[in-house]
């Protein structure tokens, strides 16, 4: 069975359905990319995995146990985690308070202070700045310290939305660098991500996305040569 399996979800905002039928699955070790336009739904799938919005119809599977109708902080503790669009680090604490906001679930203190000192030594930038306010940090170092954040709390699936939005291109490389060294370390990821042709060279298959069903999926190198993809997301801006 897939890690995390999503069964014909629906997803509606009052009379406004925000996704209809949409289905993927992700297996262990893999990363799988949700890409489409502004208002297809990407982001509500995320929040609707993670249970923060509730699901209408459809059902979602998350290490063989039915997450679907379980509260946010149940699926967190089965190691489902999301990096949310705009980082939403807390500015007003420091570097070090903001990686233990995402162990605030553990109970096993020895063992995240190992993590944290593995974030530190993956994120020397981070660990010069442990004891400065957040708000110190550029926008790339804040993506880093949500993405360090997401890994204090041990996650199986970590889910992205929107990371490289807003960053240099130097960042953006290493954002791709650093979610390609996570999951060779066996570290399964959904992305959801605007820059297309970075998503489908990082991942291992594609999910797209069009005003909230499922218009196009399956692997990331035959849907980036479809005419169809090449056209709507690939023409001209694409940052190979």
């Amino acid at each position: 069975m897939a890690l995390l399996e999503v069964s014909a979800l629906s997803v509606s905002y009052g009379r406004v359905a925000a996704l209809t039928d949409v289905s993927l699955k992700v297996e262990e070790g893999e990363v799988v990319t949700v890409l489409g336009a502004n208002g297809a739904g990407k982001s509500t799938l995320l929040k609707a995995i993670l249970g923060a919005v509730p699901a209408k119809a459809g059902g979602i599977t998350f290490a063989d146990a039915d997450l679907t109708r379980a509260a946010p902080h149940r699926r967190m503790a089965q190691g489902l985690v999301l990096v949310p669009e705009g980082r939403r680090i807390l500015i007003s604490l420091t570097v070090e308070e903001n990686l233990l906001l995402g162990a605030h679930m553990r109970r096993d203190g020895q063992a995240v202070q190992r993590e944290m000192d593995a974030i530190y030594a993956r994120f020397p930038n981070l660990a010069e700045r442990r004891h400065m306010l957040a708000s110190c940090l550029s926008g790339g170092e804040q993506q880093m310290l949500a993405i360090g954040r997401a890994m204090m709390a041990k996650p199986r699936l970590m889910m992205l939305d929107e990371p490289s939005l807003g960053l240099s291109p130097l960042f953006v490389s290493r954002l791709f660098d650093l979610i390609g060294e996570l999951n060779a370390g066996g570290l399964s990821v959904l992305l959801v991500e605007q820059n297309t042709g970075r998503a489908l060279k990082a991942a291992h298959s594609a999910t797209v996305l069009e005003l909230g069903k499922v218009s196009m999926a399956g692997n990331p190198a035959v849907l980036a040569a479809d005419p169809r993809l090449q056209d709507a997301y690939l023409g001209g801006g694409a940052h190979p």
